[in-house]
């Protein structure tokens, strides 16, 4: 109700002609103002409910006290505006000029005001001043543009003072009309376009800032970590994606008896969790109900990403929410795993060959190696990145070598002492491994990462490692069975279109080399409230994966390129006194 409202409102701003009859008397004694005012308030507050409409249904306060503002404003000006004529030119009947509008404006009100207490949703107390400052800044864009413009266009009838010239840009940036006069009509229509377009932009990015999601900086305390490595301790079997809750850039909930908890992280006003939560299964649905309930409260999506069957089942439960398989995570058994047979022909052939050419695997667990040595392995791996972007979420724990990750393995291979790839995965309770990164120099031979893996499942048995979790394979029945005789239809065009994306995501190639190793597939799951929110959920979950990364403006390095560094630290230098015994 409140968009249709606000379609009502800019389409009478936008047609002239509805108010013909309400400000005939008006426009004799105030040509102009007051229908210039008039209009340009209804666009405002139209665009403003636009805006806001998509805020209530997330049930946020803000934007229920902004629409029950905007809503009276609306109400008072429409009608009261009848009556004002009226009492200026008898032709114009007492009353509101738009009935209807108006009986629905007033219902819309009371009914916010019945149901304000359904309006719960905290936003970012961040959001006020970053909205304040953007407006603030693009006010400023707004000036030095509208008096560009005012030269460009030219045609002026008189020479005008500076102050006269920002007075003009400022009012016709609010849609009013300033002292400026144009020689031309068209020159006016052309400056009006240009400021009243700034001004809708500026009103735009404004709301939107105070409006949006927020986005809370997550970062792991150590009083968090530490209890979350004290579960790991006890129930970290249950799940392979478990130790990469330990990521920095985590937040953790915990449930109300200590004995469970979920890491997430808020991105595009989704709050997505990975894997299964950790801690007793007994204790699940009480950290379930603290995540929903915290989503609610701030009005974000809830949505788990890589989760178990079993995990599924309990969100579901728990929290009304769907699930839809997402891929299967490929797990080896060492006990069952061997190199005979000709379903491992590719791999033997591939090993056999990396092994001839002189290169050395070695695995160890990290508290074994010297710390200079990581350090120099950690340097070494990150300048074969392609991209400065390290990509992860789920299965990633953005880091080698932390202070207490010394049960972590590294699997390194070397050619005639050199670096030239390495492995490294994180534990998986006390008897599995669960891989967490693989990189390679390019100038290598092929098959380098084929050969440190069959090297460190065949280390596993000294290290006391039954299992070990290999990459995630995204929508692998579908790749398989969609190119099998028989398959139908709908599947062979789902295959096909897996197919088109693996030119930009790593579906295929991924399926195909976990396939290699001949895993044991377990399914992974997607939880999340409905369609609706399909496509928001989507995107945060490539923004948390690194797959999409938003352009950002990097304010420190140009500054430091032009020089500001160094003439900040001139201007803040304490003047050394001499002389001054201290």
């Amino acid at each position: 109700m409140a968009l249709v409202i606000g379609l009502g409102y800019i389409i009478e701003g936008l047609l002239p002609h509805l108010y013909h009859r309400r400000l005939r008397g008006l426009s004799d004694i105030l040509p102009g103002t007051l229908v210039n005012l008039t209009r340009t308030t209804d666009v405002i507050i139209g665009v403003l409910l636009l805006m806001l409409s998509y805020g209530l249904r997330r049930r946020k306060r803000r934007a229920w006290a902004a629409v029950m503002a905007l809503l009276a404003i609306g109400l008072v000006l429409h009608s009261t505006l009848g009556i004002i004529a009226h009492a200026i030119n008898h032709f114009v009947p007492i009353g509101p000029p738009h009935p209807l509008q108006i009986a629905g404006t007033a219902v819309v009100l009371v009914a916010l005001y019945i149901f304000r207490r359904q309006f719960y949703a905290v936003g970012d107390r961040r959001s006020r001043w970053r909205a304040l400052w953007v407006l603030c800044c693009l006010l400023v864009v707004d000036l030095v543009i509208g008096l560009a413009a005012l030269g460009i266009i030219g045609g002026l009838r008189s020479d005008y003072s500076l102050p006269q010239r920002v007075y003009s840009v400022v009012m016709n940036t609010a849609g009013f009309s300033g002292p400026v006069q144009f020689v031309t009509e068209g020159r006016a229509d052309h400056f009006g376009f240009v400021t009243g377009g700034l001004g809708l932009l500026t009103l735009f990015l404004a709301i939107y800032m105070f409006l949006r999601p927020a986005e809370p900086a997550c970062r792991l305390q150590q009083a968090d970590a530490r209890r979350i490595r004290e579960l790991l301790e006890r129930y970290g079997e249950q799940d392979s994606l478990g130790y990469f809750t330990l990521r920095q850039d985590k937040s953790v909930l915990w449930s109300p008896s200590g004995k469970s908890c979920i890491g997430y992280r808020v991105l595009s006003g989704v709050m997505l969790a990975s894997g299964d939560p950790i801690g007793d299964p007994e204790a699940w649905p009480g950290a379930i109900h603290a995540f929903l309930d915290e989503a609610a409260r701030h009005a974000w999506v809830p949505a788990v990403i890589g989760c178990s069957e079993l995990g599924a089942e309990v969100w579901c439960r728990e929290g009304d929410l769907t699930a839809l398989e997402l891929g299967d995570e490929a797990v080896v058994r060492v006990a069952d795993f061997t190199l005979a047979g000709r379903a491992m022909r590719n791999v033997r052939q591939m090993v056999s060959r990396v092994a001839k050419k002189g290169y050395k695997a070695e695995i160890r667990r990290v508290s074994d190696i010297p710390h200079d040595e990581v350090t120099r392995m950690v340097r070494q791996a990150d300048s074969w990145r392609g991209s400065p972007t390290e990509r992860g979420f789920s299965m990633a724990l953005g880091r080698i070598g932390g202070p207490d990750d010394g049960q972590c393995v590294i699997a390194t291979a070397t050619e005639d002492g050199v670096l030239r790839a390495m492995l490294h995965f994180v534990p998986w309770g006390s008897d599995g491994l669960s891989l967490d990164l693989m990189r390679r120099d390019r100038s290598a031979a092929p098959g380098l990462n084929d050969f440190l893996i069959v090297e460190a499942i065949k280390a596993a048995p000294e290290l006391g490692v039954k299992r070990v979790s290999l990459n995630f394979a995204v929508f692998r029945a579908a790749l398989e069975r969609g190119e099998r005789i028989g398959a139908g239809p709908v599947l062979r065009a789902w295959r096909g279109f897996l197919l088109f994306l693996s030119r930009w995501f790593q579906i295929e190639s991924l399926y195909k080399f976990n396939a290699k190793f001949c895993p044991e597939w377990v399914p992974r799951f997607l939880v999340f409230p409905g369609t609706r929110d399909a496509l928001r959920i989507g995107i945060a979950s490539l923004e948390a994966e690194a797959f999409l990364v938003w352009p950002t403006v990097e304010i420190r390095r140009i500054a430091r390129r032009l020089g500001l560094g160094r003439l900040k630290k001139k201007l803040t230098r304490r003047p050394v006194r001499r002389g001054v015994a201290r």
